[in-house]
């Protein structure tokens, strides 16, 4: 199953253009977040379409760094990894991985736009929270 599904399709804009886009129906296999791990139906994976396929490819984004698989493209994935020991500021560790995640999120054509982050350190670990507004609506992530 490739990252960006195939289906039938929806009609958008992009935001490099003003003309209409058609994008296939979002679809990915069902994930278990809190276990980590595909969820299963009698032994079998299971789709999801919409709101929860994107929900899945945003989980996987932000669990993949970029170009370490090469059944990846380049530009899935993020760089939030090469934060880690820089020594940075609150303030500019903030901006850094605001920045990151956007970066890696908003080259999905499914996604329009990353608001609401909220970014909260408890000593070496980094937890986000944040909104992804999509062509299905907006999906809450906590990572």
């Amino acid at each position: 199953m490739s990252i960006f599904p195939e289906s039938i399709g929806q009609a958008v804009l992009t935001p490099s253009s003003s003309s209409v886009a058609t994008l296939p129906l979002a679809k990915e296999y069902a994930w278990d977040f809190d276990n980590n791990n595909f969820l299963l139906i009698d032994g079998k994976n299971i789709t999801v379409t919409c709101k929860d396929a994107v929900k899945v490819w945003i989980w996987k984004a932000l669990q993949t760094p970029k170009n370490r698989y090469k059944a990846y493209s380049g530009n899935f994935g993020n760089d939030l990894e090469t934060l880690i020991n820089q020594g940075l500021s609150s303030a500019a560790l903030n901006s850094e991985v605001e920045r990151y995640l956007k970066e890696s999120l908003l080259i999905n054509p499914y996604i329009s736009g990353v608001s609401n982050i909220a970014i909260s350190v408890d000593g070496s670990k980094t937890s986000v929270s944040f909104t992804a507004t999509t062509i299905y609506g907006d999906v809450s992530m906590n990572v």
